[in-house]
C-alpha cells in the first residue's frame, strides 16, 4: 500500500491523506459487488428510485461541505462547486422519475409470436472518472447505471479521494446496501487488473485521451462494454449578424468556467473577419474584468489550476505555439502566489503546425481564429481530432440550425448559447472525444443487456 494525498492548489496545503487499498481490499470489494448484484437486481425500480430521490436530497442538504470539499481538493470557484452538486441533486430527481419510462420493456409486436425488447443489469460496472467535475462526472454514470439494476466500483482521480469518499458515504446514508456502489482508493496502475476480473462486466472512463485508449485497449481485450468521454477542444463560429455583446458573454463563462479546464468549454473561437477585432475586443473587455483569487471567496472568478504540473504543462504548450508562429493578442496579469494559477491568455494568426491549432489547452485560454466565408469557418471548426461540443452565434436562425445539424462535425452543437450538458439530453462525442453517450434515456441504456424476447403459442 502507498499514500495518496490532496493538495489544495491555492494554498498548498495537504487537505487529506489516504491509504491506497491493497490487493486483497481490491479482491474483497470486487466480491462484495458480485454478490450484492444478485440481490440489488431484484429489487423493484420504484425501490431503486426512492432511493436516488434520498440521495439527492443527502446531497442539497450536504451543499456547502461538499462544494468545500472539491474547491479545496481541485480549486473550483466555491459558487460553482455548490451549482455542481445542484445539478447532480437534479439528475437524481430527472431520472428517479424517467427511469420506469425508460427500462419499461418495449412491445415491438403482440401479434403471434409476441415480440418484445426487455432491458436487464449486466452486472458489476467500473467507473474510472477524472477530477475536474468530481461530483457530475460521478453521479451522472452512477445514477442510472444503479437505477437499471447494476452495481458499480468507482476509481476516482487521486487528487479528489475526499470527494470520492464522501459519495459513496452519502450513498449508504441515502439506504443502498454496502456493495451497491464502492469507492477504490487505488492508482491507475491497478486498472487494467481490475478490468481483467470476470465480475466487472463493463467500464465507463472520462478523461484524457491516452487514458481513454488504455482503457479501451484492456476492455476490448476482454471483451467488455466501454464508454468513453474524452477531451475537447470545442469550436465556437462567430458569424457576421451575431449579437457580438451576448456572444462575448456566453463565450468568456464558458472558457473561464472551472478555471477553463472543462472538456466542452470553448476553446477555440472562429470569427467572421467582419467582426472580428470588435468582438476581440469585447472579450478583452470582458476577462479584463475577471478577478482571480482564493476559490473560497465567492467574489472569485478565476482560481488556480487543479495543480502545479497542470499549469506548467499548459505554459508549454502556450510557449510553443508561440515559437511555432502564433502571436500572443492579450494576457492579463495575475499577482497570485501559487504556481498552479495560470493568466487569463488569448492566441491569433494561429499556423497549422502550431500546438494551439490542434491540441486541447485545459486552461484559460482562448484560441481566435478569422475567417472570410462560411466555408472556411466551417473548414477550421471541422480541422481537429476532437468532436465533442461546439456553437454557432447568428441572428439566422434556419441557419444556424442548419450548421448545428449537418456544418459542424461533434456530439453536441448549441445555438447562441454555450454548451452544456443536460439530463435530458445525451451527452458524448465522436472522434477522438470518445464513444457512447451519458445522460438521457441513451445513457441508461449504456448498461443494460437489451434483450430480443419472442413469445410463440
Amino acid at each position: 500500500m502507498s499514500e495518496i494525498k490532496s493538495i489544495n492548489p491555492f494554498s498548498g496545503d495537504e487537505v487529506g491523506s489516504y491509504q491506497t487499498h491493497s490487493d486483497e481490499k481490491i479482491q474483497a470489494a470486487l466480491k462484495l459487488a458480485d454478490s450484492q448484484f444478485h440481490t440489488w437486481k431484484k429489487t423493484d425500480l420504484e425501490g431503486r428510485s426512492k432511493l436516488v430521490v434520498n440521495f439527492g436530497k443527502l446531497l442539497r442538504e450536504n451543499i456547502d461541505e461538499l462544494a468545500e470539499i472539491a474547491t479545496l481538493e481541485m480549486g473550483k470557484p466555491i459558487e460553482q462547486a455548490k451549482a455542481e452538486v445542484n445539478k447532480c441533486a437534479d439528475l437524481c430527481d430527472f431520472y428517479a422519475e424517467k427511469a420506469s419510462d425508460f427500462l419499461k420493456p418495449k412491445i415491438v409486436s403482440e401479434s403471434k409470436p409476441l415480440k418484445m425488447i426487455s432491458y436487464q443489469p449486466m452486472g458489476c460496472v467500473l467507473s474510472v472518472m477524472p477530477w475536474n467535475f468530481p461530483y457530475w462526472q460521478v453521479v451522472r454514470f452512477a445514477v442510472p447505471t444503479l437505477l437499471a439494476g447494476n452495481v458499480a466500483i468507482l476509481k476516482h482521480a487521486s487528487n479528489v479521494s475526499g470527494c470520492a469518499l464522501k459519495i459513496e458515504k452519502l450513498l449508504l446514508q441515502a439506504g443502498f446496501a454496502e456493495g451497491v456502489f464502492q469507492t477504490l482508493i487505488v492508482s491507475s496502475d491497478n486498472i487494467e487488473d481490475i478490468i481483467d476480473n470476470r465480475i466487472i462486466k463493463a467500464v465507463s472512463l472520462t478523461g484524457s485521451g491516452p487514458a481513454g485508449s488504455a482503457v479501451a485497449e484492456a476492455a476490448g481485450r476482454n471483451i467488455k462494454k466501454v464508454v468513453l468521454e474524452l477531451g475537447g477542444s470545442d469550436p465556437y463560429l462567430i458569424l457576421e449578424d451575431a449579437d457580438l455583446d451576448k456572444a462575448a458573454e456566453d463565450c468568456v463563462q464558458s472558457r473561464l468556467q472551472n478555471n477553463g479546464q472543462s472538456c466542452i468549454a470553448a476553446k477555440r473561437f472562429i470569427i467572421h473577419e467582419s467582426v472580428y477585432d470588435e468582438f476581440k475586443d469585447k472579450l478583452i473587455k470582458l476577462c479584463d474584468q475577471k478577478k482571480y483569487g482564493d476559490p473560497m471567496d465567492a467574489s472569485t472568478h478565476v482560481g488556480p489550476l487543479a495543480k502545479v504540473s497542470l499549469a506548467e504543462e499548459l505554459s508549454k504548450q502556450v510557449r510553443d505555439s508561440i515559437e511555432g508562429g502564433a502571436k500572443l493578442a492579450y494576457q492579463k496579469e495575475c499577482s497570485e502566489g501559487s504556481k498552479a494559477f495560470f493568466p487569463i491568455t488569448m492566441l491569433e494568426d494561429i499556423p497549422e503546425k502550431s500546438p494551439a491549432y490542434r491540441d486541447e489547452f485545459f486552461g484559460p485560454v482562448f484560441l481566435l481564429f478569422k475567417f472570410s466565408n462560411l466555408e472556411e469557418g466551417l473548414k477550421i471548426a471541422n480541422d481537429s481530432d476532437f468532436g465533442l461540443g461546439g456553437g454557432v452565434f447568428t441572428s439566422n436562425l434556419k441557419l444556424g440550425k442548419e450548421i448545428a445539424e449537418t456544418g459542424i462535425d461533434s456530439g453536441s452543437v448549441f445555438v447562441n448559447s454555450f454548451t452544456k450538458s443536460d439530463p435530458e439530453m445525451p451527452f458524448g462525442g465522436i472522434k477522438d472525444s470518445g464513444i457512447g453517450r451519458e445522460l438521457s434515456s441513451y445513457g441508461i441504456h449504456e448498461f443494460v443487456n437489451i434483450k430480443t424476447i419472442s413469445v410463440s403459442s
